[in-house]
């Protein structure tokens, strides 16, 4: 296996935790798979900035599930990758402190070994355009 497949067969097995996260609020297959210097970058709110370590990460990721308490639905549009990074683009929607929720999102991971050492997220549309 090259190093560009081991890095997309890793990314893709982190997305699929990441998504289970996301609809469920339960991280924990997601958490296993981060690297403990695991960084991360969001663009918004409470957590907007960098944030290093993955104790930061298990602050951020069940915040995340109490925003959306009823979970958030994937749809998986298009993914990049090289030796390192894997983006993945998705539209996702659901209920937002009660109220509809729909936006479009980037996430970028960065892959060491088996598991993930950064993550990053980019988003705007907040459901304006299909």
């Amino acid at each position: 296996m090259t190093q560009s497949d081991n890095t997309l067969t890793v990314a893709h097995q982190a997305f699929k935790h990441f998504q289970h996260g996301l609809a469920t609020g339960e991280w924990n297959q997601f958490l296993d798979m981060l690297t403990e210097d695991f960084s991360f970058w969001f663009p918004a709110g409470k957590y907007h900035g960098l944030h290093k370590g993955k104790e930061k990460a298990r602050e951020f990721f069940p915040y995340v599930s109490e925003c959306f308490k009823d979970g958030l639905t994937v749809t998986l549009d298009h993914v990049t990758s090289n030796e390192t990074t894997v983006v993945f683009e998705f539209r996702d929607e659901g209920l937002l402190f009660g109220e509809l929720y729909k936006n479009r999102i980037a996430v970028s991971f960065d892959v060491r070994g088996n598991q993930i050492c950064s993550y990053r997220e980019y988003f705007g549309s907040n459901g304006k355009s299909n």
